[in-house]
């Protein structure tokens, strides 16, 4: 009893809540220490401008460190909050549930882990030291850092926060419950690690993402469910703080790699096409849960970008940029060239994702401008936006060639060419597959998908004096080697672990299999088999066969499943519906420039085209009673803001069904110089709500005026955008300039992520300016345009011609 009354005691509060006597007495000296080597410095007239790089570097430090704490600390209130402050806080941090109706509340599933996360914590302890660890120390092994190994892993006691939860019903097979979960960590784990002799921890750690949960296969029988597969769609966030002696490789480098590595080994475990997998009965074999389950093979051509952001720093200024681009579908990552020196790159690069689930899954293009400075296996850069588009829009429409407007830059566009090919059992569709890629000319392009699943393998020999080996397998097709975990001392390992593999060409490719003990580095077993042997299967796959392993001494046995599929295109079926999400900038063109065909055809057919005169309103009035001849009639200029409309009167009784519409608009045609002669300028608007995204297109500008106190000096146009309340760098966008033109031609995207609630008390900001010359003063803005989105329905793709305004100034 007198234990627990001391336990229950309420201690005295501290006068310095946030100082002790230590931290002071070290705050103190240090201070004396640092001032004592400054003034010393100076005493002994040393050059002040060797402390330049240490100060800036401790500085560096300092702010990075806050920065940190600040997410860290941000993350973790956003677990702990309750609904309403959350709804209260920052825009990005809040959960999917507010942004996407589909996805439902989770408060009730936050309560269960809040019961089990002890027996997580265990559960999660285990997996780290059996499978991180050791993908972490090979991947450390290729930078020549040796030694790594968690000494403590405690997740904390905040748990795993689900912000939104949604179950599919449709586009599934019957056998199978999928459900995604917006997952955010951000506890107060505590895991400290060694590095040879070097010890240091991990704070702070946060993850977030989208994490998919299926269920399959469904039984008539406890546990109705034969098992379970938890992966991510896309990497998920995840940011974390050194601390401790290791607070000291938090510089350039060290730092860099192990994050690197860190960020890698989750991204090959739990990211797709890597997944966890749970057998929950017997009864189901677990091949059919491990084994990869691909839908297709997307092809993707990065062709170039345009208009990138100057990064790199020259003598005069900022100079160009030396860009390469990175992609990412899941777990999967390709990387151009770079190309120097420049904001236009033409890479005209190839590459092929295999890809396992198209809902909800994105392909992810980082453009980076590299630096010079660099530390092998780590390239530091600056970053110059990025590009998203979603796997399953590409499947809908089968081929898409598009130019995608770059997020978090000001400016920027990436053009892509993307095609989806479907799996086919038939061995005809391979001569089609082939000539494909003959004509592409690109010898990397595959027209086969190989799945390869790993059982085990029986009486393996043994070495090192009679001792069963560390052993693990190697797969390769190709260039391409996929590896398998380490069985630690075994003649009978069992990996049950699944690949794939692209193939050029089945009828010449071989699959080569060596299984190899780690500590000495002997082969103990090999084999080859030809790929060409699965063209004459039923099915074209092998299932559960045991293959003889290549040795002299004992009678080894390799157990293992092959799947051959060919990839086929096929053109998708029409859908009278237009894609909501298709703002592909390429066909907004060509309709226009279709309905400008259409308008040039009709004009120059008349004696006397009203498209070269301007007619009166009442010739307007009398030519729309007219039969059996066709009339286009453009308003006069009057000053206004109206957009010019095409009439047309045709004989009802021979003409089509689709041509009975005598209004029509033409978005692509224009005299005026608007109402303040200061131009007309023609911008497509559109919000997608899937995406919850603004979506700007600004085509062209036509009609701008000379300088009247200077008529030879002509402008050298652009178009900045700002969506209002929100004036600040990260919000503006701007077009590349256009030198000496009246009437530029732009056909630049653009986009903003805001929610479909906060659309109407948005207003898009417009402003035409030209570029200033090195001496020039004043304002470069020749006009803009205010546009109200609470006016303007841009659920709908609208393309319109606006009156460019003088410049206000409020």
């Amino acid at each position: 009893m007198e234990g627990n009354c001391e336990d229950n005691k309420v201690s005295k509060p501290n006068p310095w809540p946030y100082m002790n006597v230590g931290s002071l007495t070290v705050s103190f000296f240090t201070k004396l220490a640092t001032v004592g080597f400054i003034w010393s410095w100076g005493y002994l007239n040393l050059n002040i401008a060797w402390l330049i790089a240490p100060i800036a570097l401790v500085a560096w430090k300092t702010e990075r460190r806050k920065d940190n704490e600040l997410k860290a600390i941000t993350a973790q209130a956003s677990v702990m909050a309750k609904e309403k402050e959350l709804i209260m806080s920052r825009l990005d941090e809040l959960p999917s549930w507010v942004y996407f109706p589909d996805f439902d509340r989770a408060e009730w599933l936050n309560k269960v882990l809040y019961k089990i996360w002890p027996s997580i914590n265990q559960f999660a302890r285990e997996l780290c030291k059996q499978s991180i660890e050791p993908a972490i120390v090979e991947k450390l092994g290729e930078y020549k850092v040796k030694g790594f190994q968690f000494e403590r892993l405690v997740l904390g006691r905040i748990p795993l926060k689900i912000y939104g939860i949604k179950a599919y019903d449709k586009n599934t097979s019957r056998n199978e419950v999928i459900v995604d979960a917006d997952i955010i960590y951000a506890g107060d784990c505590d895991i400290t690690f060694s590095v040879g002799n070097i010890k240091g921890g991990i704070r702070d750690f946060q993850i977030r993402g989208i994490m998919r949960i299926v269920m399959k296969p469904l039984l008539p029988a406890i546990p109705i469910v034969g098992g379970v597969q938890a992966f991510f769609l896309n990497p998920p966030a995840i940011n974390f703080n050194l601390v401790g002696v290791a607070d000291v490789l938090d510089l350039p480098g060290f730092n860099e790699i192990l994050r690197k590595t860190i960020v890698e080994q989750i991204a090959a475990f739990v990211v797709l096409p890597n997944k966890i997998v749970i057998p929950l009965s017997e009864a189901v074999p677990v091949e059919s849960l491990k084994i990869p389950e691909p839908e297709g093979v997307l092809r993707i051509h990065v062709v170039e970008a345009k208009h990138l952001m100057k990064k790199d720093i020259g003598m005069l200024g900022k100079g160009k940029s030396d860009p390469y681009a990175i992609i990412n579908i899941g777990a999967q990552e390709f990387r151009t060239k770079t190309i120097d020196n420049t904001v236009n790159p033409k890479w005209d690069f190839w590459c092929e994702a295999v890809i396992c689930s198209c809902l909800m899954q994105n392909i992810m293009v980082f453009l980076w401008d590299r630096d010079v400075v660099t530390i092998p296996g780590i390239q530091y850069g600056d970053f110059l936006g990025r590009a998203t588009i979603e796997v399953s829009r590409v499947k809908k429409k089968g081929n898409i060639d598009t130019w995608i407007s770059l997020e978090q830059a000001k400016h920027g566009m990436v053009h892509l060419r993307l095609t989806w090919l479907q799996l086919s059992k038939n061995v005809a569709d391979l001569q089609a597959a082939l000539i494909e890629t003959q004509e592409l000319r690109i010898t990397s392009m595959s027209t086969a998908l190989l799945i390869l699943y790993i059982d085990s393998a029986r009486n393996l020999p043994c070495v090192r004096g009679n001792k069963q080996p560390d052993v693990y397998l190697e797969a390769s097709v190709g260039g391409s080697t996929k590896r398998t975990a380490t069985i630690l001392r075994s003649c009978d390992p069992v990996w049950e672990q699944g690949f794939t593999f692209l193939v050029s060409n089945p009828q010449t490719g071989v699959l080569h299999i060596k299984i190899t003990d780690e500590k000495t580095g002997v082969i103990v077993g090999e084999m080859s088999h030809n790929i060409s042997l699965l063209l004459k299967q039923n099915n074209l796959e092998i299932t559960q066969q045991p293959y003889d392993l290549q040795m002299a001494e004992v009678d080894s046995k390799l157990i293992l499943s092959m799947s051959l599929n060919i990839l086929k295109y096929e053109e998708p079926e029409p859908t009278s519906e237009e894609d909501d999400d298709d703002h592909d900038i390429n066909q907004l063109n060509k309709r226009i420039e279709r309905q400008e065909s259409n308008i040039s055809t009709i004009s120059t057919s008349l004696p006397d085209s009203p498209l070269k005169r301007q007619p009166s309103k009442e010739s307007v009035k009398s030519s729309t009673h007219s039969t059996g001849s066709a009339a286009v009639i453009v308003p006069e200029e009057t000053g206004t803001a109206e957009e010019e409309l095409i009439v047309i009167a045709t004989d009802q009784s021979s003409a089509p069904v689709g041509d009975q519409q005598l209004f029509h608009r033409n978005p692509n045609l224009t005299s005026s110089a608007g109402e303040a002669k200061l131009g007309r300028i023609q911008l497509s608007l559109r919000y997608s709500v899937q995406r919850q995204k603004l979506i700007i297109v600004v085509h062209k500008i036509a009609n701008l005026p000379l300088p009247q106190n200077d008529p030879y000096n002509i402008p050298d146009p652009y178009v900045k955008l700002y969506l209002l309340p929100d004036r600040h760098k990260e919000t503006k966008r701007k077009t590349a300039v256009i030198k000496d033109n009246c009437n530029p031609i732009f056909d630049e995207q653009f986009e903003y992520v805001v929610s479909q609630a906060d659309l109407n008390s948005r207003t898009l900001e417009v402003s035409v300016c030209t570029q200033k010359g090195w001496l020039s003063t004043g304002s470069n803005v020749m006009g803009q345009l205010y546009l109200s989105l609470a006016e303007i329905d841009v659920t709908k793709s609208s393309t319109s011609w606006y009156d460019i305004q003088p410049e206000t100034k409020d």
